[in-house]
């Protein structure tokens, strides 16, 4: 297979669509796979968290000199898109079978929040710019069908797309930072006797009932996330809603 110039192209970005770049020759004969390398560091990353995505390591994991590792990723940038095309694997198929345009978003928006909670360390990933690796483009490509069919503009549908993304991604990783932040020598009962007398005192009634009631807690349950995405897809339905009057008119 002819080798691709990956001069002008973002880091990993011909390897993501498995074509060999001219600027990953490996001369002597390859004891690894661009893919093997990619499943070490993903294997890494679940067990020790982003911060511990090192070539070193995962070189090392792999048997392999520090330096050896370059010969099949130019730097850890290149090795990232790779990786966070692999962790996030293809679009979910329920969006396709929804019922609707508002189910196939919901559908869309949750396998979001549920792949992060696979591999938190994606909540950590840089984000470089629009999709262009292969699977990423699949949950692009995916939302933009259900809202462009749900007659809004490809414009109009990727803004909304965004929009999901970023609730997706902010739910995400608020959850993994509650759950590593979480304290077993901490007793919620003792927290809400501290601070409901002094809630009291500065006037905070809001606050003061809703912890009273065990509602203002460290934790975002499912109904929380339910509720936020809810409210987005209102508005999306109120401009869909809109685009069909103007039509009619």
């Amino acid at each position: 297979m002819p080798l691709t110039d990956d001069a002008h192209l973002p880091p990993g970005l011909v390897l993501a669509w498995g074509l060999p770049a001219k600027s990953n020759r490996l001369g002597r004969k390859p004891t690894q796979s661009v893919e093997q390398i990619v499943d070490a560091a993903l294997e890494l990353a679940d067990a020790d968290g982003f911060a511990a995505l090192s070539m070193p390591k995962i070189a090392h994991k792999l048997g392999l000199t520090a330096n050896a590792i370059y010969r099949y990723v130019r730097s850890r940038d290149e090795l990232l898109v790779l990786l966070g095309d692999a962790a996030w694997g293809p679009a979910p198929d329920g969006v396709v079978d929804a019922r609707d345009w508002r189910a196939a978003a919901t559908v869309w928006t949750q396998a979001m929040v549920d792949r992060c909670d696979v591999h938190p360390w994606l909540c950590d990933l840089p984000i470089r710019g629009a999709p262009m690796t292969p699977n990423l483009l699949g949950w692009a490509e995916a939302i933009l069908k259900v809202l462009t069919g749900a007659g809004l503009s490809p414009t109009e549908s990727l803004s909304c797309a965004l929009l999901l993304d970023g609730y997706a991604r902010r739910i995400a990783s608020s959850r993994r930072d509650l759950r590593d932040s979480a304290s077993t020598s901490v007793e919620p009962a003792a927290v809400t006797r501290f601070l409901e007398p002094r809630l009291h005192e500065l006037g905070y009634s809001t606050l003061a009932a809703l912890m009273a009631g065990n509602q203002y807690t460290d934790e975002i349950h499912d109904a929380d996330v339910t509720f936020g995405l809810d409210r987005i897809l209102d508005g999306i339905d109120v401009l869909i809603t809109q685009k069909r009057s103007m039509r009619r008119s």
